[in-house]
């Protein structure tokens, strides 16, 4: 057996450890925290376990005079920060717990337990159904967690089937941690997962979306999203995703919309770690859901060629619709929208030199969004073309180089007229009215086309406008 390396949690465990032994407690390290310490990963949020009921619990973590929260109370968990070894931890205690979910019931009806290994029984699977006896060290593992480890199998303490009854999330999951780790769920599982995947339908929206971004967060987020797609599960809370396997894309690959969605993300996810930026949600949600305009625009062409006009406009609304649905915040739909709706503008410039006013524009329509809309439009090349592919992508390096050269001459990520609102009317000698707007629109329009001219130019353009009016 793997020997799980505690000596970075010890600062925390040890006192904690004495405080319950003095209350008559055993205190159990378990889960996550566990499965990460065999696996030699470091964590900084710790879980731990015990006969003492909630109460009892919060009086012995008081003592450690740092906040607490009990949001978990119901549930038996109370929680605390502790400062120790030159840091910050997060800690939760939890009662043994023995709880299920009824059948038609988004929560679970709670039941305390009184030994840790029906407490590890009830977990979602072997690998995080490990505990370690902060009192005397003994490490317990009734359902050969570490063996599953070792040989990269996702497997559940019972039957898969009872632990999904218990928590349906589990089934997402077991989808996550395929994607973190790499490791396969057992066929059982799978099938269960395919059996049951309509019984995501009672878990909240809010522990949807939770648990999908920390998938997408993973590194290789691919693997998960596939598994929620091939199971079914994905159709009970995305069908816009799994709806994508239907379509041939337009250029005729012999791969369909969806898996050019799954390379899209990669791609994606390769050019964050080139580019130096941290795993981004809104990059990783507009790669995968770019193309789900595509089912409800696919139209079949003279000559056999399949066509997907407006799928950006559609697939944005689709978007905004089924993230809203999620619950997902208003900044990160919005942000995923706009880079849909803009995903096909660079390929509506065509591969030539890029204009200024071309230029202009697209850092416009990009606003805040433009890095990720860099990263978009790059990883949608797909083709296997070899030529085509190496076009796209010098034109692409042009268009770059063309925004870095013109923002080293003009503010470019405020565009504006040259003349503000109070400029326009003090010049035509009115007053705040319609007419203010559309000459502002005019001449944001005439900057976008020609670059910054001075004040004096400015006034004549916009004096010609109002005479022609």
């Amino acid at each position: 057996m793997v020997e799980p390396d505690l000596t970075g949690v010890m600062p925390v465990t040890e006192p904690l450890a004495l405080a319950f032994a003095q209350a008559g407690y055993r205190l159990y390290l378990v889960g996550g925290p566990v499965r990460d310490a065999v696996m030699g990963i470091e964590s900084s949020d710790l879980d731990f376990t015990t006969a003492a009921r909630p109460d009892e619990i919060e009086r012995i973590l008081a003592g450690f005079k740092g906040p607490i929260w009990d949001i978990g109370r119901e549930f038996g968990t109370i929680g605390t920060l502790m400062r120790a070894g030159g840091r910050e931890w997060q800690v939760e205690v939890t009662t043994f717990r023995a709880d299920a979910y009824q059948p038609d019931s988004r929560k679970p009806e709670v039941r305390f337990g009184n030994n840790i290994e029906d407490d590890l029984r009830r977990r979602d699977f072997t690998i995080n159904a490990m505990a370690i006896d902060m009192v005397d060290g003994t490490f317990v593992d009734p359902f050969r967690g570490v063996i599953d480890l070792d040989e990269g199998v996702l497997r559940t303490p019972g039957t898969a089937t009872m632990s999904f009854e218990d928590d349906p999330l589990r089934m997402m999951r077991a989808a996550r941690f395929a994607a973190r780790f790499g490791f396969r769920p057992t066929p059982d599982v799978i099938r269960a997962m395919m059996d049951m995947a309509g019984r995501l339908s009672i878990v909240s929206a809010e522990r949807i979306r939770d648990e999908f971004t920390k998938l997408l967060l993973t590194d290789t987020p691919r693997i998960g999203v596939d598994i929620l797609v091939r199971t079914g599960l994905a159709d009970h809370f995305l069908p816009e995703l799994p709806a994508l396997r239907l379509e041939i894309d337009e250029h005729h690959h012999h791969k369909d919309v969806y898996e050019h969605s799954l390379v899209v993300l990669d791609q994606a996810i390769a050019l964050e770690k080139a580019r130096n930026h941290e795993p981004d949600l809104v990059s990783r949600l507009a790669a995968l859901l770019h193309d789900i305009g595509k089912p409800r625009t696919r139209r079949l062409e003279p000559g056999g060629k399949v066509s997907f006009y407006h799928h950006d406009v559609v697939g944005a609304k689709l978007a905004t619709k089924r993230l809203t649905a999620m619950k997902y915040p208003k900044d990160v739909v919005e942000a995923v929208t706009m880079l849909i709706d803009l995903h096909l503008r660079f390929h509506g410039y065509g591969e030539g030199q890029w204009t200024d006013s071309a230029v202009r524009r697209y850092v416009r329509d990009a606003g805040p969004e433009l890095e990720r809309l860099h990263i978009l439009t790059r990883a949608d090349c797909t083709t296997r073309n070899k030529n085509k592919a190496e076009r796209l992508r010098r034109a692409y390096e042009e268009l770059e180089w063309r925004i870095d050269e013109l923002a080293s001459q003009e503010e470019l990520d405020a565009i504006r007229p040259d003349l503000d609102g109070n400029q326009i009317m003090e010049i035509l000698g009115i007053g705040p009215s319609r007419a203010v707007g559309q000459a502002y629109a005019f001449l944001l329009e005439r900057r976008l086309d020609r670059g910054p001219v001075s004040v004096e130019d400015a006034t004549a353009e916009l004096m010609e406008w109002w005479a022609s009016r």
